[in-house]
């Protein structure tokens, strides 16, 4: 195990703290009224009590970047950060690289939950707004069947959980979980459109409503996965290894797993189904900054988030005036991504 020395890693750590920051003031600036990024970056800086700069921006151009901007920016970040999280605790419990929310069949299964409460309703109003308990909890309900379902049909007839297998599992719990959700739709057709607007990803609705739906859970998920980072690094050792060192190896899986579902389906009953984040990031960060969780995991959260903050940038800038759905430029992205890692990989 490569040894990396403490700079580089403190050099890692500002260098995410500085990514969030330009996806802040440059996603608040960009839009159809394009506002100057010092002026945004003061107006953002006298959101801190007790500051007040003046920024020569109008009450207009304020409210704009408070009321409008803002939510979407700081919701684009707690997503990415989720998912991003997620994925690297995936990738550690399940020891393989490509392990993703999205390629396990997990975002599916979260997906799924959404979708039934959606059509089960009559696809009317904003589904978030109506229900801030009901949806994340469907969602997390649907997101643990798909990745229970995932690792016991990626072990059944005794085959060992390799990545190819694992990956093969969650391609079929995918498919068979997109089945049921079409299944749904078709029997709820006056739903049609509000899901598979949703189903496609967007930040395009999100105000403070929503990051105040998923805030709890992104707390909840953030907390556990991140106290528990030393056991990933124990975990890759091997659970007899682990077991000798006073770990629980299983009980520590189910926990890392059911709190990074938990966060996966608060992402995506917000955002909708954005692939490819948990697996690019996390696997990024590892080959620059290492393999150990006590830097994967803290330095995921800061890059997803600040990943998919420019990514949503892109996505609503680079068709104005019409906006390009999240989902279709991360898989943009992703793609070639997991082929590269796929080829790495294969054995």
């Amino acid at each position: 195990m490569t040894v990396r020395p403490a700079g580089l890693r403190a050099a890692w750590f500002i260098g995410g703290v500085a990514a969030v920051v330009v996806a802040l003031v440059a996603g608040v600036a960009a839009g159809p009224i394009t506002l100057p990024p010092g002026a945004v970056a003061t107006e953002l800086l006298n959101l801190i009590p007790g500051v007040r700069l003046d920024s020569g921006l109008t009450e207009r151009e304020v409210a704009i970047i408070t009321e409008l901007r803002l939510p979407r920016v700081v919701l684009g970040l707690l997503v990415g950060a989720l998912l991003a999280l997620a994925g690297a605790a995936y990738q550690g419990v399940f020891r393989n690289p490509l392990a993703d929310p999205h390629l396990l069949g997990i975002a599916a299964g979260a997906g799924l939950g959404v979708t039934a409460v959606i059509t089960l309703r009559g696809g009317t109003g904003d589904v978030t707004a109506d229900l801030p308990v009901g949806v994340p909890l469907a969602a997390f309900v649907g997101a643990i069947v798909a990745v229970v379902l995932t690792y016991l049909l990626g072990a059944a007839g005794g085959r060992t959980r390799t990545p190819a297998t694992l990956i093969l599992s969650g391609v079929a719990v995918s498919a068979f979980l997109a089945a049921a959700q079409t299944f749904l739709m078709q029997r709820h057709t006056e739903s049609l459109r509000e899901v598979y607007a949703w189903l496609l990803g967007r930040l395009a609705t999100a105000g403070w409503h929503d990051v105040l739906v998923v805030l709890p859970y992104a707390a909840v998920t953030g907390l556990i996965v991140l106290i528990h980072r030393r056991e990933l690094d124990v975990l890759t050792v091997g659970d007899e290894e682990a077991t000798s060192l006073g770990l629980h190896p299983q009980r520590s899986r189910y926990l890392l797993v059911v709190a990074a579902s938990l966060g996966t389906a608060a992402a995506v009953s917000v955002s909708g189904l954005i692939g490819f984040v948990g697996m690019i990031v996390p696997h990024t960060v590892r080959l620059l900054a290492g393999p150990s969780y006590r830097s994967i995991l803290p330095l995921s959260v800061l890059y997803g988030g600040a990943f998919l903050a420019l990514t949503d940038l892109v996505a609503r800038t680079v068709a104005s005036p019409a906006e390009v759905p999240i989902g279709v430029v991360t898989a943009f992205f992703g793609a070639p991504f997991f082929a590269v890692v796929l080829r790495r990989t294969r054995t």
